[in-house]
């Protein structure tokens, strides 16, 4: 790669570790991972996720972000969009003057006002093939801090497209990893892709598959940037290679998947199903780390609500909140100022717009759960924590560690509470 192009960073992790330190830690939650992430102040009962907030690949995006300012401290800086779905991380990052470019499919648009010599930092979910073409044409400096697990969905995507499946990738065809993932078929002569949101929309190719729904129907629902090009069904799908975004809700991959290959078995027998169908194991482990501790919480039970952090655009946690919501009285914030002294303000999976419950933590014992996306920095889960400890009157340093006999009232109370229901 040329030597205005970095993907390791400049050198300077300590250089900018006391300031990461100092702007991403937090001593609150420091303390109740000291109390084996379980604690209770007074009748409130507080119990986090032992997988929560950042993961590997957005605390590096972060890092180089702020080596990019290190070592260009004199230069203009851009990120091609959000570094992450995080809005306390990037209005941080905006601090440091550094600049967020807004949405655009044309990179003549959205690269308008960089120059050679200028820095783009490109974000956790990588950027599109065109993007990165022009880029590298304008002369700027590239810090590369796409996620080493979009690079291996890229990989599979490349094998498929290369071998001539067409990539059907659920995810939202509109999210800037989808969008760079599915330019990645591209790339290759005759590179198709289909983009599923759900299993609703990865029904309707099932059916089309089978032989029991037009093609004409599945144009009329897959368009803009859903589906590639020219995309034609009857041609398109009659071989199939499935990949991912990173982070969807794991289990409704893995059920998509299993549909996909059911109906490729049903319309072309278990003898052609090799030569038909492909799918690879693309599932972030940051991903399913968060998710198989929020289900570990959940199936522990003894939870009167859960409260889940992070961006309302960030798809690793609108699937940790969909897992809650399914179980329990949920709370979907996407920063510590969601919460005052009397009510919450939060969104429900799928809405547009917030909602505000008053008096949501009531006044008698109570036992809240919390989590993080992996976008979410332990700052914002700790202010959050002091917020939800505040409406009670309540500081960390009150927290007491959980013994045995609380657990046991606890379940006692969650009995006699479904005998009396």
């Amino acid at each position: 790669m040329p030597d205005n192009y970095f993907q390791r960073g400049f050198g300077l992790k300590q250089a900018v570790l006391p300031v990461l330190l100092r702007t991403y830690r937090s001593s609150s939650v420091d303390r109740l991972k000291e109390l084996n992430f379980e604690a209770r102040a007074g009748d409130l009962r507080i119990k986090l996720a032992r997988e929560f907030g950042f993961c590997y690949g957005v605390d590096r995006a972060v890092d180089y972000a702020y080596q990019a300012r290190e070592r260009f401290p004199d230069r203009t800086i851009f990120l091609s969009g959000e570094i992450i779905h995080n809005p306390d991380v990037n209005a941080r990052l905006q601090d440091l003057g550094i600049r967020i470019l807004p949405e655009a499919t044309d990179p003549l648009v959205r690269y308008a006002d960089v120059q050679q010599g200028d820095v783009v930092v490109l974000p956790a979910f990588g950027v599109t093939v065109p993007e990165m073409k022009f880029l590298t044409t304008r002369g700027c400096v590239l810090v590369d801090t796409t996620c080493g697990s979009v690079l291996n969905v890229w990989k599979k995507v490349h094998y498929c497209a290369r071998d001539g499946y067409t990539v059907v990738i659920h995810g939202k065809h509109y999210h800037e990893e989808t969008r760079a993932t599915a330019s990645q078929a591209l790339t290759h002569e005759g590179g198709q892709y289909l983009c599923v949101r759900d299993e609703t929309e990865a029904q309707l190719v099932c059916d089309f598959v089978r032989g029991s729904r037009a093609a004409s129907e599945l144009r009329a629902r897959f368009i803009d940037g859903a589906v590639s090009p020219g995309f034609d069904p009857d041609r398109h799908l009659q071989r199939i290679g499935l990949a991912n975004q990173t982070t969807m809700l794991m289990s409704e991959t893995l059920h998509i998947q299993e549909m996909l290959r059911q109906a490729v078995l049903d319309r072309y027998g278990a003898a052609a199903l090799d030569d038909r169908f492909r799918a690879f194991d693309t599932i972030c482990s940051a991903t399913q780390e968060r998710q198989d501790a929020v289900r570990d919480m959940l199936d522990a039970g003894g939870l009167d609500a859960m409260v889940v952090i992070g961006g309302y655009n960030s798809s690793n946690t609108q699937a940790l909140a969909r897992m809650c919501a399914a179980r329990v009285a949920t709370y979907y914030i996407d920063s510590p100022g969601c919460i005052d002294d009397t009510s919450i303000r939060h969104r429900r999976v799928g809405a547009a717009a917030d909602d505000r419950t008053a008096h949501w933590l009531g006044g008698g014992p109570i036992s809240i759960g919390i989590t993080a996306g992996a976008s979410t920095p332990d700052s914002v889960v700790g202010e959050v924590l002091d917020r939800i400890l505040a409406v009670r009157g309540r500081v960390v340093g009150e927290l007491q560690g959980v013994t045995a006999a609380d657990s046991e009232g606890a379940l006692v109370s969650q009995l006699q509470g479904s005998t009396s229901a």
